[in-house]
């Protein structure tokens, strides 16, 4: 991680900042102990999170306090919590780092969560393909076992509340809640048909919250110093900070804590700004499956939800993917067409089959065998693939697609007419690759 953060973000010079003694140091655990030494009710926790405007940083940016709250808190059986730090959306590589320096606030968060909605267990579903910190969870979930912050009667109180780590093992589709809850329970991991929404039938047929790592992360900041001070960080309805991944051509790669509603050209300054001082061409800011928009429109934009929804994006994840002048956007647009080609789940025919036409005709495009009618078939594939599927899988192939070819057209129409790039391929080549997969 780059920069040391506001809540998220510990001091990275001591390398013991994950260990649970560094941890209640900083305050760690003290949100816990207030709710549990005061009896603090649950409607008042899930108060505090709607006051807050804490969002879900998953992608999807919905009201945490809000999901919270339709979690049917009087049902008699079993309810569980989970845990999205399945981080596979290219350029994204925040959670892992909350997970490998920070871990125990992602612990405490869903504690207090379990408290607050009725749960007596959670999971943590850790992307497979990052298993040495699937491996340091397990040795923080044992030190608050050891200090009797997980189990049974925890602290003292009647609340029993157990956590465990589970690991997938790489899957794309598996970041999507309900393939996640499908793997949990050691089936294939495909995504349901909703509804039922997992509120009231999730894990094992019972209700289930899924909220991402960062969420749950900020959740002991909430509850320790009160929605409105998270609030006051960030901007209306955008409450507290965020962690940004930047990658790409900028100077200094990384994971950057900042408040919600931060111009984009702060962010990028601290990510040393694009790399041997050349011209910005476009940037990706919510990570790959988020609508691409010219540089030009990314410089008036201030990072937060509604800013870069109404630049025509999202925030997502909080991926920034930053190209500049040397970046052929048809061959930055096959990469990652194939990508969502691959982790297809082939469940449903417009997104198996569809994902698959757009990577050909993309392809053809960057190698020169492109036809007049390309583009014009292009959108017309989109069109038919999003809103057609159980999942969001198909819209993330199709919105890249759709955004590439809106604004940067001329590239594509370049490649088509003159079977070439329109950006030299020594200018490419100095300017060397910029996925992230």
């Amino acid at each position: 991680m780059t920069v040391q953060g506001i809540i998220l973000s510990p001091d990275l010079d001591d390398d013991r900042t994950w260990r649970i003694g560094d941890y209640v140091k900083r305050g760690g655990y003290d949100a816990l102990k207030k709710i549990i030494a005061d009896k603090m009710p649950a409607d008042q926790i899930i108060g505090e999170v709607k006051k807050s405007a804490l969002r879900g940083r998953g992608g999807a940016g919905f009201p945490t306090g809000l999901k919270w709250s339709f979690m049917p808190r009087a049902f008699p059986g079993a309810k569980y919590l989970a845990c999205n730090s399945d981080e596979g959306e290219p350029g994204t590589f925040k959670d892992r780092d909350i997970l490998r320096y920070n871990p125990h606030t992602v612990i405490e968060g869903m504690i207090i969560a379990g408290y607050a909605m009725g749960c007596e267990r959670g999971y943590n579903y850790i992307h497979g393909e990052i298993f040495e910190v699937y491996e340091r969870f397990e040795e923080a979930l044992q030190e608050a076992r050891d200090a009797g912050l997980l189990g049974k009667n925890i602290l003292g109180s009647d609340f029993s509340f157990e956590l465990y780590a589970h690991h997938g093992y790489g899957a794309y589709i598996c970041g999507e809640e309900t393939a996640l809850l499908e793997s949990i329970e050691g089936k294939k991991g495909q995504p349901r048909f909703k509804p039922p929404f997992p509120a009231s039938f999730g894990l094992y047929g019972k209700p289930t919250t899924i909220n991402n790592t960062e969420t749950f992360a900020s959740i002991p900041f909430i509850i320790r110093e009160g929605g409105d001070a998270f609030l006051a960080l960030g901007k209306p309805n955008n409450g507290g900070t965020k962690l940004f991944s930047v990658s790409g051509h900028v100077n200094r790669p990384g994971n950057f804590e900042i408040p919600l509603g931060t111009p984009f050209s702060t962010l990028l300054e601290m990510a040393g700004g694009v790399r041997g001082g050349r011209k910005l061409k476009a940037v990706i800011p919510g990570g790959s499956s988020a609508p691409v928009l010219p540089g030009s429109v990314m410089m008036d934009c201030t990072m937060d939800y509604d800013s870069i929804s109404k630049a025509g994006s999202m925030l997502g994840s909080g991926a920034v993917i930053v190209m500049d002048e040397s970046t052929c956007m048809v061959k930055a647009l096959e990469r990652l067409s194939y990508f969502y080609f691959e982790e297809s789940c082939g469940q449903c025919t417009p997104c198996r089959e569809g994902t698959g036409w757009l990577y050909r005709v993309v392809h053809r495009i960057e190698n020169g065998l492109g036809r007049p009618d390309d583009l014009d078939l292009l959108n017309s594939v989109t069109t038919n693939i999003m809103g057609r599927t159980i999942c969001a899988l198909g819209d993330a192939a199709s919105m890249p697609v759709q955004s590439f070819v809106k604004h940067f057209g001329e590239e594509f129409a370049f490649h088509i007419e003159h079977k070439k790039c329109l950006v030299p391929k020594d200018v490419q080549h100095e300017g060397s690759k910029i996925y992230v997969a």
